[in-house]
């Protein structure tokens, strides 16, 4: 029973969010003296790579590494798009009279014949040879991780093959993730994804999503009630050694991406409003972002005159972020203002809330963040259209220096608590 053989596209030296969910259980796991047989892309097209990763990866895991091909290099060409693909995603090298009839063709394209993403070409050859690996290594249980859902396909392909015990892992939504709406899918395709996503959910033993809003949408497709929550979290031996800097400013820091449904206009005309009123606040503030940026933000920071106040990083591997997070003296968190937003439940508020700095988040106030936000006790939400409340925030922000957050429930998302309850799970 304690033979485990984890799908992941996602894994070092490959960097990004996608990668330190499984990274991390495994490295819980092979503790536990589970076995675990990881099978991962060769070549995968990952956002940016991070071989400091590796440094969790155990030397007990059995890795399985095996060749993808997927058409991003002809997207790449035909488009002229450079460095990685981000759905709906413009960097600021990237100028906007590109063609864009290139882009709306390749959408319709990637969403209309690449079902259920563009890593489908992998799930054939993944299954011939996870067969026969299965049986040869007596495995008993697989767990597939998505996105890419092409990998949940995998795991339903064995699944229906092998008398195996398969879990499905969504660290995403399917057909209700936020960039859904732009693949252009004809109503065929649309119904081809339903179909394969229903499909998963009722065949796999057991579904884990990172979210109770998720959790209870996918019970209303399946019809069962097989699905677990278990969120992201952090690792609380990445911060060990850490502590704030001292420091004469004010500094509100971001983490992660930012793409144009994230990007907020009133977080921008808040701040441009409390620096033309508050000379104190003029002095002291200084906003980080860390994590590629559409051309949306640059727009805003040139609109409100912002430039002087930013310091954008555009990447840095996972180790070298912490210490920033440690420095905040505000964590910013906006949340995609997307129909799925209730359900947005970004990786990096379990790594905010391990620094105990406090956390100001631009999304619903009654979604899945804050509902973290306020058991822990560690920052508050503002919704999308309120900028008073959220100027307001700022201000009380700026002028109070303790974060008085609740450590119990802030302990429940260690990475290590959190692989206990994955092996209750199983």
């Amino acid at each position: 029973m304690k033979k485990i053989l984890i799908i992941t596209y996602y894994w070092p030296p490959a960097g990004g969010a996608g990668v330190q969910r499984w990274l991390k259980f495994s490295k819980y796991l092979a503790r536990k003296d589970y076995q675990l047989h990881i099978y991962t892309a060769q070549n995968p097209e990952s956002p940016q790579e991070d071989p400091l990763l590796q440094k969790d990866v155990s030397d007990k895991l059995t890795i399985v590494k095996k060749e993808i091909w997927e058409p991003t290099k002809l997207y790449k060409k035909f488009t002229g798009h450079k460095g990685n693909i981000n759905a709906g995603f413009l960097t600021e090298k990237e100028n906007k009279k590109q063609k864009m009839w290139k882009q709306n063709l390749s959408l319709f394209i990637r969403g209309n014949l690449f079902i259920p993403d563009a890593k489908k070409f992998w799930i054939r050859p993944s299954v011939k040879f996870l067969k026969q690996y299965i049986l040869e290594h007596e495995i008993s249980t697989v767990i597939t991780t998505g996105p890419p859902h092409s990998l949940n396909v995998i795991g339903l392909k064995l699944k229906q093959q092998l008398d195996i015990r398969w879990v499905a892992d969504f660290r995403d939504p399917w057909t209700n993730i936020d960039f859904y709406k732009d693949l252009k899918l004809s109503k065929w395709a649309d119904k081809k994804h339903h179909q394969l996503e229903k499909k998963v959910l009722t065949t796999a033993d057991h579904v884990i999503t990172v979210g109770e809003t998720m959790r209870k949408e996918f019970m209303q497709i399946s019809k069962k009630d097989n699905i677990s929550v278990i969120t992201n979290g952090y690792d609380i031996e990445d911060f060990e050694g850490f502590k704030k800097r001292p420091s004469n400013n004010f500094t509100i820091t971001h983490i992660g991406s930012i793409n144009k449904d994230r990007n907020h206009d009133m977080f921008w005309a808040a701040i441009a409003q409390m620096i033309n009123q508050d000379f104190k606040f003029k002095e002291k503030l200084k906003i980080k972002l860390l994590g590629k940026l559409d051309t949306v933000v640059y727009e805003s920071i040139e609109k409100y005159n912002l430039g002087e106040y930013i310091e954008i990083i555009d990447y840095l591997p996972h180790q070298e972020i912490i210490q920033y997070l440690f420095d905040a003296d505000l964590l910013y968190l906006p949340i995609n203002n997307t129909p799925n937003a209730k359900g947005i439940l970004s990786g990096k508020i379990f790594e905010y809330l391990a620094t105990r700095n406090p956390i100001l988040a631009i999304a619903p106030e009654d979604g899945d963040l804050a509902k973290i936000l306020k058991e822990t006790q560690a920052g508050t939400v503002c919704d999308f259209n309120n900028q008073e409340e959220l100027q307001k925030q700022i201000q009380e922000h700026f002028e109070q220096e303790r974060n008085d957050v609740n450590l119990s429930k802030i302990k429940q998302y260690d990475r290590a608590y959190l692989t206990e309850q994955l092996i209750g799970l199983l």
